[in-house]
């Protein structure tokens, strides 16, 4: 095992709200077997949650910021996960090719995007999807969490003051539209749009390749 610092472990205040409520999710949709890629995994906290939760999974988390993945791994290492879960991948979702595993790309069942494409660009949905059509198989799913505008409008006060904060933060950010992004998918072949709502005003949206 390699030697990861117990200091290099990140802490994500969000992640102790929303780990559970993401995990019930995910129970009523999870495949019982495959592997799972995270991208944007950000501490790795909650990718680690869920390797317990679920471990007859292969939860292979990534992300492009290279503390992130040593935070990943660090907790990895504290929770004695490794070898049943792989350490991160330094990917970044823009990039032509999404470089995984054999292990992990030939059994992969699941994308999943927590709180990324609303502190994005644009460009990084649009390949999150992209890549998605291309590497799952058909059954396979793509699930995102996060906030969303429903038919344009916020659904909350609280999500409008977020998006105004995100926006001027980077004018590239910002809650997304459901339904640009249902459009994106469903352009490339990932349909069934299926919605859970959560606290905070968040929601579990997932898609399936057909």
């Amino acid at each position: 095992m390699r030697d990861f610092s117990q200091s290099d472990r990140l802490y994500f205040p969000a992640t102790a709200r929303n780990c559970r409520p993401i995990s019930d999710a995910l129970s009523l949709i999870l495949p019982r077997k495959g592997s799972v890629l995270e991208i944007a995994s950000g501490s790795g906290e909650h990718i680690v949650a869920f390797q317990r939760s679920f471990p007859e999974l292969i939860w292979q988390a990534s992300d492009f910021n290279l503390d992130h993945c040593k935070s990943i791994n660090a907790w990895i290492c504290y929770a004695n996960l490794f070898p049943q879960m792989p350490y991160a991948l330094q990917l970044n979702v823009l990039d032509e090719e999404w470089v995984m595993p054999p292990f992990v790309q030939s059994q992969l069942m699941v994308i999943l995007s927590i709180n990324l494409i609303h502190i994005a660009p644009w460009s990084c949905c649009k390949s999150l999807v992209s890549h998605s059509a291309e590497y799952l198989p058909v059954g396979g799913r793509l699930i995102f969490y996060g906030p969303f505008r429903m038919l344009g409008q916020h659904v909350s006060d609280s999500n409008l003051i977020f998006d105004q904060s995100l926006r001027q933060r980077n004018s590239l950010w910002g809650v997304r539209d459901l339904e640009s992004v249902k459009q994106l998918c469903m352009n490339v072949g990932l349909v069934e749009m299926k919605v859970i709502n959560l606290p905070s005003n968040n929601f579990f949206v997932s898609f399936i390749k057909r």
